[in-house]
């Protein structure tokens, strides 16, 4: 028996559709991605972390859930994290037959077993409308007779980040080959610092396929007395008014000459370190297609982000530049140092699913480790 389910916009829009997944009510941000692919990596990318996830593409759960095991102490397999990591799901429809080779069960039951309360059956094109120009906007999913809820606090990188120093040893690296046919950059005998703010695992894995020794580190921590080749600095959720001490840990290692890359917040923190000044997007880099200029040049990217802020172009340092320009808006989506390998993005470079033309920036922060 399919269980009735309303979604509730902060501007009191409803949305009606039907329940599936867990049948609690959630609320929390209203977002969207544009991705035709990717749904088993974007409920556990933890920048998604208290907010509720609408997915454009019409048809969702017809390729199931591959394996979720572990390849290393906290590090998963295929997927982004050990969990799923939004409130909610909204989608247009839900497909209850799966058919893939790497699938290990369905979404629903996915859903039923980390507690994913979710909605099908609405307009979700139409939706995705009203976030676009309306901007960021909090929701609730309200299942027929769910009992009333509180608000959850919202996320912060400590509730994502590991919660002590965690070592991936070096191994032969991988022929990684980019989507021009170019071999990736391979990092052997070189140790990467990843800042966690709630990292994605397809970038540790990434790290560790170019021969890098990944050292992970909580969000908070203040790595700069050890021995290290370079630093990358993750995504996650949250805003950046948590993240002082990270912003300190930042200050110190721009002191060095050592590569630092980061993208989403870690980027965002990076900016603050170095003097920029952040600002509020009218309309939130959502989906999976913004376009990006690499300065410079006239080649553009097609990037997933999830982001609402963005640096203020007229009060860069003078030792930064602008990396990349957003199209769409022409918002500054990444920033470089002039004379030293500091680099940061607000889209991802994608070395998992979909896009992954956008590792090219990745490789080019390998390279001068």
């Amino acid at each position: 028996m399919k269980l009735k389910a309303t979604l509730r916009l902060e501007n009191g829009m409803e949305f009606h559709g039907w329940s599936f997944g867990s049948a609690e009510a959630v609320s929390g941000e209203v977002v969207f991605n544009t991705s035709m692919v990717g749904y088993p990596e974007q409920l556990t990318d933890p920048t998604y972390s208290g907010q509720i996830l609408c997915l454009t593409y019409p048809l969702i759960g017809n390729y199931g859930v591959p394996s979720e095991e572990l390849m290393a102490e906290n590090l998963s397999l295929k997927l982004e994290s050990d969990r799923i990591h939004p409130k909610g799901l909204i989608v247009f429809d839900v497909c209850e037959d799966y058919s893939n080779w790497e699938a290990e069960k369905g979404l629903e039951q996915w859903m039923k077993e980390q507690n994913l309360t979710g909605i099908y059956g609405i307009d979700t094109r139409e939706l995705t409308k009203v976030l676009r120009d309306k901007g960021s906007m909090t929701g609730e999913i309200i299942p027929e007779g769910a009992a009333k809820h509180e608000a959850p606090a919202k996320p912060t990188p400590a509730d994502v980040c590991c919660k002590e120093v965690i070592t991936y040893p070096a191994k032969p690296a991988q022929d990684v080959e980019n989507i021009n046919g170019s071999k990736a950059a391979t990092v052997a005998g070189k140790k990467v610092v990843v800042v966690d703010l709630g990292v994605k695992h397809s970038i540790i894995r990434g790290l560790l396929a170019r021969g890098a020794e990944v050292i992970r580190v909580p969000y908070d921590y203040d790595f700069t007395e050890m021995e290290y080749d370079g630093v990358y600095v993750s995504n996650g959720p949250g805003c950046t008014c948590n993240c002082d001490k990270t912003v300190e840990v930042l200050k110190k290692v721009f002191e060095g000459g050592k590569p630092v890359f980061g993208f989403g917040m870690g980027y965002h923190l990076m900016a603050k370190a170095a003097g920029c000044e952040l600002v509020r997007l009218d309309h939130p880099h959502r989906g999976a297609n913004q376009p990006v200029r690499k300065e410079g040049t006239n080649r553009t990217y097609i990037s997933s982000q999830n982001v609402y802020r963005a640096v203020k172009a007229s009060a860069i340092p003078s030792e930064w530049e602008v990396y990349f320009t957003n199209l769409n808006d022409g918002a500054v989506d990444g920033i470089r140092h002039k004379t030293k390998p500091f680099a940061g993005l607000n889209f991802a470079p994608e070395v998992c699913v979909g896009l992954t033309e956008n590792v090219t920036p990745l490789d080019e922060f390998i390279s001068k480790l």
